[in-house]
């Protein structure tokens, strides 16, 4: 696993041992910025459920002011803070070793440009998410959330009573990516 374009291109990053993550495949993370494509350039980003931070860390390596990344596991915001060190993102990185509910709720003061979603595949913490992000109104106006997941029909008849809107879908392998927008973000 590596960050694939900006500043920090090429960096190989440390990853979590173990089953408990599942890293964004490069080929899919390749994809998914280059869908988002200069937009990301001086954008704040939220990497909920961070695993090693790779998402959040390509993010900054092109050009996102402030991008937070959070995970409630003690080992990897140990292997975030390694990696944001090594990519030398540090300056532009904040890192939470807290249940997303908790960042989300109390921790995120300012509009978001994009927020990532990238939770444990068979849970409801995509929809949990988007509720408190829906209720808090913390979504910028032109800002958009990414949600992955492994199972996209299911995740999207979950979510699809929120106040939200499905802008764009893709599959990349096994990585799926729900492209979102907030009612009330417009």
């Amino acid at each position: 696993m590596r960050i694939i374009s900006g500043k920090a291109k090429g960096t190989k990053l440390y990853t979590l041992e173990g089953s408990s993550t599942r890293p964004t495949a490069d080929r899919a993370k390749e994809a998914l910025f280059n869908i988002i494509g200069i937009d990301i350039f001086e954008s704040s980003f939220l990497d909920l459920f961070a695993g090693s931070g790779a998402i959040g860390l390509e993010a900054g390596s092109r050009g996102a002011k402030e991008v937070i990344l959070s995970d409630n596991s003690k080992q990897a915001v140990d292997i975030i803070k390694k990696n944001a060190n090594k990519t030398h993102l540090d300056d532009v990185v904040k890192i939470y070793n807290l249940d997303y509910k908790e960042v989300l709720e109390n921790k995120i003061k300012q509009k978001l440009d994009y927020i990532f979603i990238d939770p444990p595949y068979k849970s409801n913490y995509i929809y949990e998410a988007l509720r408190i992000i829906v209720q808090k109104n913390i979504l910028s106006k032109n800002g958009t959330i990414i949600a992955e997941t492994d199972t996209m029909e299911e995740t999207i008849k979950q979510i699809e009573n929120l106040k939200i809107e499905i802008t764009d879908t893709r599959k990349y392998g096994r990585n799926q990516f729900i492209f979102i927008k907030t009612k009330l973000s417009k």
